[in-house]
């Protein structure tokens, strides 16, 4: 399939983490707890048990992991900071160890010629902000835009790209909303609060960083699907328009149409955000790029049970269905909806049940045609006109799965957990492959 896909030279072919899935050291060298340091610790809301403390220990190996890289090919590494680990109390003084360990990486990065692309938040808040009441305070917001101007200020003419947030939404509607992520909160009316000061921090953060005069380019990264109505009845349809609007357009509309989506306040009712003078102003900040992560569409029932998608190529380890055209029928939608900046698909990518290793290797067949599926639909998004220009392989290293612990893996190097021995799957080793291919 992707043997007669070619892309443009100029594309750009990464991988990508996130720093509470990877990092441990959790209190090494300054680092502040976050709220999913203090999560992973509460009984009962990891499934397997287990904490972030050590996870893959990239904080000491990510030399290793950086040569790694390498070895795979690839031009750009998508990474997260720790807020904690820069700023303990998210807020006041500033950690210099904790700056020291990305200046580390980023050297390392640039002795491979790999470009480095952050995201300031990959849902890991200080523990302090969250006991003066978190993302539900609006203080944070500045806070918060303090942060990004200070790394934009150290770091910002040595990245490609800064994200202000990695998808607000699951920090709103699963920290917020059903209590499955930290700061394990079950609140409609939080959770839409919530979402409307994530938004205000991106733009404030994108002031912030652009009055520091960073060469980096500046956006934020979004998950992202169509919702399809799983009959043609009006209620399925109605369900359908209502997830769409909640989901995408909530986010979108205001940083490109300066409004929340009309018809998700009117669905939202009492539970609508409060939205001071002058908000949208804030938020309708320019963006040099989105960022869109894509795993799957939302299958949209009514009926009770609610029927299920048909999964005609399977689901993931997670339950997801697999269904690659929904990634070129959402850029494509995106496109007649918005007047968009560049896109780089900052995250796709599939949990596989790949915990043990058969005579040395991982034989991931699965991983493989899902990802030369979603490639061949991008590229038919791009063919259609949208302007995408880049893909990040999610994820390069198996990690803490959030909620879901050590039990799921969605990396193209196996970690064995116990030694922390990196081991590349038949996926990377086909990753690299086909990147060579592009470059030929």
């Amino acid at each position: 399939m992707t043997d007669t896909l070619q892309f443009p030279p100029s594309f750009t072919w990464g991988v990508a983490t996130s720093s509470f899935q990877i990092e441990g050291a959790a209190t090494a060298d300054g680092k502040g707890p976050s709220i999913w340091d203090t999560f992973s610790h509460t009984p009962g809301k990891v499934i397997d048990g287990s904490n972030g403390d050590v996870a893959c220990d990239h904080y000491h190996r990510y030399a290793e992991d950086v040569g790694i890289m390498a070895d795979l090919h690839v031009d750009a590494y998508r990474f997260s900071m720790a807020w904690a680990r820069v700023q303990p109390a998210g807020k006041g003084a500033w950690n210099e160890a904790g700056f020291a360990f990305y200046e580390r990486l980023l050297d390392e990065l640039d002795k491979k010629n790999i470009g480095a692309h952050v995201t300031l938040y990959h849902w890991d808040l200080p523990q302090a902000l969250q006991d003066e009441g978190g993302w539900l305070n609006r203080d944070t917001a500045y806070h918060f835009a303090e942060y990004a101007a200070e790394v934009a200020r150290r770091f910002g003419n040595r990245v490609k790209t800064i994200a202000t947030h990695n998808e607000p939404w699951c920090t709103a509607n699963l920290g917020y909303g059903n209590a499955q992520f930290a700061p394990g909160v079950a609140d409609n009316k939080q959770s839409v609060q919530v979402s409307h000061h994530l938004l205000l921090s991106h733009g404030l953060a994108m002031k912030a960083m652009r009055a520091v005069g960073s060469s980096a380019q500046l956006g934020i990264v979004l998950n992202q699907w169509t919702a399809d109505a799983a009959t043609d009845s009006q209620a399925d349809r109605d369900l359908a328009t209502w997830e769409y609007a909640r989901s995408v357009q909530w986010f979108m509309d205001p940083i490109f149409k300066g409004h929340y989506p009309e018809y998700a306040l009117r669905g939202h009712g009492a539970d609508a955000p409060e939205v001071k003078a002058g908000d949208f102003d804030i938020i309708r900040q320019p963006i040099d790029f989105l960022g869109v992560n894509y795993y799957f569409r939302s299958f949209c029932s009514a009926e009770t049970p609610p029927r299920q998608a048909p999964a005609a190529l399977g689901t993931t380890d997670m339950g997801w269905e697999i269904y690659p055209q929904g990634l070129t029928e959402l850029l494509v939608k995106l496109k007649g909806e918005y007047d968009l900046p560049p896109i780089y698909i900052t995250e796709n990518g599939m949990a596989n049940p790949d915990h043990e290793l058969v005579d040395g290797r991982i034989a991931d067949a699965k991983r493989i045609d899902y990802v030369e599926r979603h490639l061949a639909a991008l590229k038919a998004a791009m063919d259609q006109g949208v302007d995408v220009r880049g893909y990040f392989l999610w994820s390069l290293l198996d990690n803490f799965e959030w909620n879901s612990g050590y039990a799921k893996r969605f990396g193209i190097i196996h970690v064995d957990y116990a030694t922390q021995k990196r081991t590349p799957k038949d996926s990377a080793l086909w990753y690299r492959e086909f990147i060579d291919m592009q470059r030929r």
